[in-house]
């Protein structure tokens, strides 16, 4: 009854891609300066001023607002403000969205009402040179490294505890 059905002919289905998700927000309101490294989706909805190389989706909501020399992402979606310049591999610009900078990508979409002022290049291909994704940051591995350098203490040989039982008296009532 819930078995799964074979494609016809001996074909091999074809595996499902990924759906890339926002796992980070920068919320309204919030003022960051600095830089959004690594992988994931990240969605800014405040401001924001600094770098932004991440392999994943950058989504700049409507109150959003980013100020970055160099933004570089697998994908970005622009509803609000970005001042600077964009290499990526998919660039949406939504009908509230306004870019000054020039852009690099391989696929462009905009709505009516969307601003781009600057120079748009289409390529075939796009390399971010975003280099491995780190897997744990960078204070995580210095806890790991001095785990692992430490000698570990010398394990105590622990008594079972015993478990004490009271008796509650009955209340007459």
């Amino acid at each position: 009854m819930f078995k799964r059905k074979d494609p016809p002919n001996g074909e091999t289905a074809q595996p499902i891609k990924a759906v890339e998700r926002i796992t980070s927000v920068l919320g309204t309101g919030v003022i960051w300066h600095g830089s959004i490294n690594g992988s994931g989706g990240v969605r800014i909805e405040g401001a924001f001023e600094g770098e932004i190389a991440l392999q994943g989706m950058l989504v700049v909501g409507e109150t959003g607002r980013v100020t970055c020399e160099n933004i570089r992402a697998s994908t970005v979606i622009v509803a609000g403000a970005v001042r600077g310049n964009i290499t990526t591999q998919k660039l949406e610009i939504r009908a509230s969205g306004r870019v000054w900078g020039d852009v690099v990508t391989t696929a462009f979409v905009t709505e009516d009402g969307a601003f781009l002022r600057g120079q748009i290049r289409m390529e075939e291909s796009v390399e971010l040179n975003l280099g491995p994704s780190p897997e744990s940051t960078p204070s995580e591995a210095i806890v790991a490294k001095a785990a692992v350098q430490s000698p570990e203490p010398e394990a105590k040989e622990e008594k079972p505890v015993k478990a004490k039982r009271t008796r509650r008296k009955k209340s007459t009532a």
